[in-house]
């Protein structure tokens, strides 16, 4: 659904994706509008689906977990709604993307060990609908926008 922001609604888009902790009056202030005024635009941006929810965002030594990996994983494309709900319940799953190429997604992990990693990599590799799996191992991240 495609949907039309004014100037308004990216002002204020920019500031909650910055801290959406803000108290509204200070959000108000900073676009230059009333805080009932603002309180009803971001409501209007959360009923529009423009705001999906709000969200936590770790520091870079709490994201940075021992072992991080991107998982490649091809499937069958039959099998695609229940293996993503297999993979929500996973707590070590931090993102899964589909992607276009050899493989159909791309997930995140993030492990306190191999060990733990390598657990997971057999639990996914064992999911129904997993045809195969391919593992990059994080070495470290060169640029990273969304750390704080």
């Amino acid at each position: 659904m495609r949907t039309e922001l004014d100037e308004t609604d990216k002002a204020l888009l920019t500031i909650l994706m910055d801290n959406a902790r803000l108290p509204v009056a200070t959000i108000a202030k900073q676009v230059g509008i009333a805080r009932t005024t603002a309180i009803a635009r971001i409501a209007n941006l959360e009923k529009r689906g423009v705001i999906a929810g709000y969200g936590v965002r770790l520091t870079r030594d709490q994201a940075n977990a021992p072992v991080r990996a991107y998982v490649g994983i091809a499937i069958d494309p039959q099998q695609a709604t229940a293996l993503n709900a297999l993979l929500q319940g996973m707590p070590e799953a931090e993102t899964l993307c589909a992607v276009s190429g050899a493989m159909d997604y791309m997930l995140t992990l993030r492990c306190p060990s191999t060990v733990v990693l390598d657990h997971i990599l057999d639990q996914i590799g064992a999911l129904p609908g997993v045809k195969q799996t391919t593992t990059s191992i994080i070495l470290t991240k060169k640029i990273d926008r969304n750390a704080i």
